[in-house]
């Protein structure tokens, strides 16, 4: 299919460094499965083209017939001409962008457990920095390490996303952010958090992977795990998934035994 690329395709962005000395390291999606709502999505329906169209987009993505990085570079194109600048759009998310319920308590376990949470995500850092600062404060905004893509503001106002690997269907190829530690000598337990069909290429590469349910059970990720048979776990927002994570961290579960249950 289409999405099928490099395995480790050239960045343009630096990575930060990878926790070598963690014994679990969580990286999640940001839109969708942090947050409640897909920024993306949202100006996309309500700035830029509208839903029906995205929403072909993201069918055509899992059937191989486009790449996630030009369908997402049309979504945001539509937005731009239709006039919104990049302050404006980052302005309208500040305003409608909510958190899952539960991350705050599983930011917090996590930080008191010793175990780095990082943001890897598709859509574009400034936008996510601004956000997730209004939701929990600039102070754990700072400790939280961002990977992304970038944006490029253009001298007459139009903007353009810049990926992190523009030569990958993914424009943003987020196993690329699993792998590395994969080669360490001990590496730690891998938690991969996400939802959509931007998180397709991390689906393989995590201990556990955990798939956002979404209402009226309309989930991309969950469609290509059962598709190609990726054992995850289903839920509902961070408050299940502490459940889960806990149990593994203080060693009340294994990863297969958490893994067999199916949903958080």
């Amino acid at each position: 299919m289409a999405t099928n690329v490099d395995p480790a395709p050239q960045s343009t962005l630096p990575y930060p460094p990878i926790h070598k000395d963690k014994k679990f390291v969580v990286l999640s999606d940001w839109d969708g499965t942090i947050t409640n709502r897909d920024s993306n999505d949202y100006m996309t329906d309500n700035l830029g083209f509208g839903p029906e169209k995205r929403r072909q987009g993201n069918l055509d993505i899992l059937s191989g017939k486009t790449t996630f990085r030009d369908a997402f570079r049309e979504m945001l194109e539509s937005v731009v001409a239709n006039g919104h600048s990049f302050e404006e759009c980052k302005e309208v998310l500040k305003q409608n962008i909510s958190l899952d319920v539960g991350f705050k308590d599983f930011y917090r376990y996590c930080k008191e457990h010793d175990i780095p949470v990082v943001i890897i995500s598709s859509g574009m850092a400034p936008l996510i920095r601004a956000v997730l600062s209004k939701l929990i404060g600039e102070e754990d905004a700072k400790e939280i390490e961002i990977v992304s893509n970038e944006v490029d503001i253009h001298p007459d106002g139009k903007w353009e996303i810049k990926y992190r690997h523009p030569t990958s269907g993914y424009g943003h190829d987020k196993s690329q952010a699993i792998l590395p530690y994969r080669e360490l000598p001990d590496p730690p337990t891998i938690f991969f958090f996400g939802d959509g069909v931007s998180d397709m290429s991390a689906a393989r590469h995590a201990d556990v992977l955990y798939v956002k349910a979404k209402e009226g059970g309309d989930n991309d990720l969950a469609a290509f795990c059962r598709r190609e048979n990726i054992p995850h776990l289903l839920f509902e927002d961070f408050t299940h998934a502490l459940r889960s994570v806990s149990a593994i961290v203080e060693g009340r579960k294994t990863v297969q035994e958490a893994l067999q249950e199916g949903r958080a």
